[in-house]
């Protein structure tokens, strides 16, 4: 670099016009142009505007949609101008994507630094959009620091655009003007993406989501109409921490509100890390020289051994597909100016090894207004962008389900229940067909019900926490376990003999409900997706007299604690939501328990000796005087 060493005077040598300084792009080299909302786009147009002078350019950047049509003219001048390099780990399936999938270059984000950094992939230009100098010669890359700040440092050379509009964000985001070669001062509005449209199916996934979101997590979220209905539904969380690739207007909203505090991250507490920003005007004055914001280079921030370092590290991000064994295609959505996708992995990795972690992928169950499911039979024609190896926690509107540690089988099982239920026969026939679930395998009425989530009640037993919900088809080996452990007088009080065998053809009655005419309803401790059943309730209509039986166990360390009473009170709301008349129950005179246990509930109770049982019925209609 030529230059006196005092900065300023370095400022004024490097000021120049945009012509003169894109007037320095030599023909066959490569331009790194700057990320989203941070793209210089004077600098950009007055190379398009020069690109017909010159050939065999080749433009990297990030997956964009561009305020200037490069792709276009790569397109119209068959790469003897243009040709773009795409850093994207998308599947490209999205028509305006496949047209261009030549562009893309597969990888995680977590490792272009290292690309630029190596000399692997010789910067020759960087074009780059910064704030006017500091006091000290400092210069804040703003909006987009991302992979940005290592291209810069790597360039040959540098052209910055000095734009009085850019925040000067804290953290690791500085280039001093002595590190830069050419300086265009321009000021202009900063590209800006507005909200996402509103979904019904993303509200529904939000909710589902919150639930398992523990107070004091760390959340990395990706931009999007479903992630946006995630972040309101944690709108109740306290003490949430960030750590995410893409800061938006609603992370805003939640630390503006006091549910992001950032106390408890574990690692930079008291700060929101970040590496771009994407949103209004509004996030961008709330990030200026706000010290409760960091943007640190992608190799920092989506490193997956410093996103694991985080307490209870939360990744939530949006797939398009996802086949019945858990592989994920995933892609850019339409209304996204920018995607996440190429840093999906390295928080989903991070996530599954921090201590608490979890890690959401999201999709709606449908595609094209309802008539294809996004949950497919095979990727046969889609990009694995997620292996199933690392495929955790998946959300539709219909459920969540945790894939970690489960066979073929079950997940197939499990996808099968979260799908819409319009799709869910042709999956079911696809994975008996193809030898994912075992021929004998059936799904009966659940075939087309719809998890009944607002029966879904958390209760704490000391320090136990109990949850109590309609069973779900992937119950089946858990109520199975429950039986078995069941004390012998206990299989005798429910079952009414002797029983040391709990056979599938039996178990499946009892896992496999359609909420309305059949409902089971579980208690369950431990982790999501491997807790173990302590107690189950079901019921069972008879078409004939519209009055369904009714049926209870709780494992022996759970008794006396009122578990069946909140199962058999669940049970009732149901059953009179659904238009039955009653319950009645078989048990034995000497069954004190079950006999106390009906005559808790708040309707007139009939007693009639049978055989060596007693007939417990009551109507709902009939309460109690």
């Amino acid at each position: 670099m030529v230059g006196s060493t005092y900065w300023a005077d370095n400022y004024v040598e490097k000021k120049c016009t945009v012509k003169e300084a894109i007037s320095r792009i030599r023909p066959g080299q490569r331009i790194f142009i700057g990320s989203s909302c941070g793209e210089p786009q004077h600098l950009v147009r007055q190379l398009a505007e020069a690109s017909s002078g010159l050939t065999d350019l080749e433009v990297v950047r990030l997956m964009a949609l561009e305020s200037t049509p490069l792709t276009l003219i790569a397109n119209k001048t068959k790469g003897q101008s243009l040709n773009i390099r795409h850093f994207y780990l998308g599947s490209a399936k999205p028509r305006s994507l496949a047209r261009n999938a030549r562009f893309i270059t597969p990888i995680n984000l977590s490792a272009v630094p290292r690309l630029f950094k190596s000399r692997l992939m010789p910067i020759h230009v960087a074009l780059i959009q910064v704030t006017p100098p500091d006091d000290f010669g400092w210069m804040s890359l703003g909006v987009s620091v991302d992979i940005c700040l290592s291209a810069a440092l790597s360039a040959d050379l540098v052209i910055a655009q000095a734009n009085p509009k850019m925040p000067r964000v804290l953290g690791q985001s500085f280039i001093h003007v002595n590190d830069v070669d050419l300086i265009v001062e321009h000021e202009e509005p900063l590209v800006t993406v507005g909200g996402s449209p509103e979904s019904e199916a993303a509200k529904k996934i939000g909710k589902l989501i919150a639930r398992l979101v523990d107070d004091g997590s760390t959340i990395q979220i990706s931009p999007g109409t479903t992630p946006q209905a995630t972040l309101l539904a944690l709108s109740d969380k306290n003490d949430l921490g960030v750590h995410t690739q893409y800061l938006t207007d609603d992370i805003m909203d939640l630390y503006s509100t006091g549910v992001i505090t950032n106390r408890k991250k574990g690692l930079n507490d008291g700060k929101i890390v970040a590496s771009t920003a994407v949103g209004s005007d509004n996030l961008y004055e709330f990030i200026n020289d706000n010290p409760a914001l960091e943007f640190h280079p992608s190799d920092y921030v989506n490193d997956p051994s410093v996103i694991s370092r985080h307490n209870r590290m939360t990744s939530l991000n949006v797939a398009m597909a996802m086949d019945l064994t858990g592989q994920v295609a995933a892609d850019a959505l339409p209304f996204n100016h920018f995607s996440g996708v190429t840093g999906m992995m390295d928080f989903i990795r991070g996530a599954a090894h921090s201590e608490g972690g979890k890690s959401f992928l999201m999709l709606p169950s449908t595609a094209m207004k309802g008539k294809k499911s996004r949950i497919v039979p095979i990727l046969d024609d889609m990009a694995v962008v997620v292996p199933r190896g690392d495929v955790h926690y998946v959300v539709t509107e219909y459920g969540v389900v945790n894939l970690f540690g489960k066979s073929l089988q079950e997940r197939a099982m499990a996808l099968i229940s979260i799908a819409h239920p319009d799709h869910r026969d042709e999956l079911f026939h696809y994975a008996r067909e193809n030898a994912l679930i075992g021929r004998e395998r059936t799904l009966k009425s659940t075939i087309q019900a719809v998890y009944p989530a607002g029966l879904e009640e958390s209760v704490t037993f000391a320090n136990d926490t109990v949850i109590v919900r309609p069973a779900k088809p992937v119950d089946e080996r858990r109520i199975q376990e429950h039986f078995y452990n069941l004390d012998k007088e206990d299989v005798i009080a429910r079952f009414f003999h002797e029983k040391t065998s709990f056979v599938h053809t039996e178990v499946n009655d009892v896992s496999q409900v359609d909420y309305i005419k059949s409902l089971t309803v579980v208690a369950v401790v431990g982790e999501f997706g491997f807790g173990k059943v302590i107690a189950v309730g079901e019921y069972q209509l008879d078409p004939d007299t519209n009055m369904a039986e009714v049926a209870y166990s709780v494992s022996k360390d759970w008794q006396g604690k009122g578990l069946a009473r909140i199962i058999q009170r669940k049970l009732c709301e149901a059953a009179r939501g659904n238009g039955i008349a009653g319950f009645l129950a078989y048990t034995s005179p000497q069954n004190i328990g079950m006999v106390r246990l009906f005559k808790a509930l708040p309707f007139k109770i009939k007693t009639v000796p049978e055989n060596d049982m007693l007939v417990l019925s009551c109507r709902f209609d009939e309460l109690k005087p």
